[in-house]
């Protein structure tokens, strides 16, 4: 997962894009970028770390330009270490282009031998976004050949991108001299939305909150498969690039990954959480009779609003039993020191009178390993709690996702090949409720109808794309980045800032 932004104005950008990715950290903290373009030159700084920690002063004063983009990283593809993958990318020819991308290609590989055999083009790094940019700067290339470049050819090349591209991308790019593109794959798996500001600024970002909070107003999500381009003038072209495109967004998106006050294909991230509350509560009662609860508490950050929805249909109290350290920082080996890593009760804290002496029902947005559920409950037993339950917002995560989410291998997730009653013991509760996987799409789906339906891969194993079989993840999970952090951080989701803390 990542989030990207992309900006044309009539005044300097730099602080703009800056803002921009602040409100989109939650999506990624392991590098940010951003390039600005003057005339017909490139400027472009990134490097690994917080949005706040890469871009100083000096670094924003040399990213003049009234045209830019940025995006924040959390890598799911090649090195999560190396600062040649950090985004934006870049191509000289044609005309000079530079790319950010959210999202991961499923047959990144097999692109990656055609481009160095056929349209011998040089991939330099193991970043499948490197790859798209190579795909798209050679499609625009044979698209524009002998002619000036127009919306036409941008829209041609696109369509060529779709045809050759498999997986998931939401794309903004920049075109030296000429403006910005930004399109989404087929089957809308990553976001992506329109705005426009009162001045005439246009921009295009991963959630709708980047827009309305930097003053512009969403007109719309870009659809899948389409492209939209945006010349220096401010114009607006927009055209339907695929040939049968569907809208199939990550459910994953709605459960854990955007913003609570962000609108995500036309769906209300936070009135979505509220929906699974509400059909996580049927699921509660058929489990443990409400009056055996004595307290809900959720568990941070983005398991909230479900907990007061279930808190509010149970008539249970609603409590704040964790509270999070945000400023958790780095584990610096020290001489002498062994690699030490952070355990879940330096993220998290009980208040120990929302526990002691009751009957507690954490609730979570999702489980995934297992391993911070099964120490939160034994917090939640060291604080005295007598009995304590786990619901869980979404149902199991029984399969590894392709399409951009960091989620691990299918021998890590607790609930693979599990029943629910043997993942229950694992994590040491006294009653594991889950969502169901039909209602969840129901509770989320109703909020628009004119949807095809979700990508909800991890959790019932069918892979939109239609291209997935065993091998490829096989193959998938060898490219993904899941390894051991040379300082031994924790790359937990709760190692992380959250959503409602960005």
């Amino acid at each position: 997962m990542c989030g990207i932004v992309g900006v044309v104005s009539n005044a300097p950008v730099n602080q703009l894009i800056y803002d921009a990715l602040l409100l989109l950290q939650h999506r990624g903290q392991d590098a940010a970028g951003i390039v600005t373009q003057q005339e017909r030159k490139f400027f472009m700084h990134k490097a690994k770390g917080m949005v706040r920690d890469v871009f100083r002063t000096r670094n924003m004063r040399a990213l003049p330009g009234n045209v830019g983009l940025g995006q924040v990283r959390y890598p799911t593809a090649g090195n999560a270490y190396s600062e040649e993958e950090a985004q934006p990318f870049y191509v000289n020819a044609p005309f000079g282009i530079v790319l950010a991308h959210n999202g991961n290609l499923t047959n990144a590989q097999a692109l990656k031998a055609e481009l160095f055999s056929t349209d011998h083009r040089h991939i330099n790094t193991e970043s499948d976004s490197e790859v798209l940019l190579n795909v798209f700067a050679h499609e625009l290339d044979r698209a524009s050949r002998g002619v000036p470049l127009q919306a036409q050819e941008v829209f041609a090349a696109v369509a060529a991108v779709h045809r050759r591209v498999r997986g998931s991308y939401a794309v903004v790019a920049l075109i030296a001299g000429h403006g910005l593109v930004a399109f989404r794959d087929p089957y809308g798996i990553r976001p992506l939305s329109l705005g426009r500001g009162a001045d005439g600024t246009v921009m295009v970002a991963s959630e709708s909150v980047t827009l309305e909070s930097t003053g512009h107003a969403l007109e719309r999500p870009i659809a899948p498969g389409e492209a939209v381009f945006v010349d220096l003038q401010g114009h607006v072209h927009a055209r339907q690039c695929a040939e049968h495109p569907r809208s199939y967004p990550c459910m994953f998106e709605y459960v854990y990954l955007a913003r609570p006050d962000s609108v995500l294909d036309g769906i209300s991230v936070y009135q979505a959480r509220l929906n699974l509350g509400e059909t996580l509560a049927k699921r509660v009662i058929s489990t443990v009779p409400p009056n055996e609860i004595d307290v809900i508490i959720p568990i941070p950050e983005s398991s909230r609003p479900s907990a007061t929805q279930l808190a509010h249909l149970l008539g249970v109290p609603y409590r704040e039993g964790f509270v999070k350290n945000r400023y958790v920082g780095r584990t610096f080996i020290m001489p002498g020191q062994g690699v030490r890593k952070k355990s879940v009760r330096q993220k998290l804290s009980v208040i120990g009178s929302e526990f002691k002496g009751r009957n507690v029902l954490l609730v979570d947005d999702s489980i995934v390993r297992g391993t911070t559920s099964r120490e939160i409950v034994q917090m939640a037993r060291d604080a005295g709690a007598k009995k304590v339950y786990l619901a869980s917002a979404a149902p199991p995560v029984r399969f590894p996702n392709v399409y951009g989410i960091d989620m691990p291998t299918a021998d890590e997730l607790v609930a693979h090949g599990r029943t629910i009653e043997e993942v229950r013991q694992i994590i040491g509760c006294d009653a594991l409720i889950y969502q169901d996987v039909e209602a969840m799409k129901r509770a989320v789906g109703s909020l628009n109808p004119k949807l095809d339906g979700f990508d909800a891969s991890c959790f019932d194993g069918v892979y939109v794309t239609g291209d997935i079989d065993p091998n490829d993840i096989a193959r998938i999970n060898e490219a993904r980045v899941g390894q051991e952090d040379p300082l031994g951080e924790d790359t937990s989701r709760l190692a992380l800032p959250n959503a409602q803390e960005a």
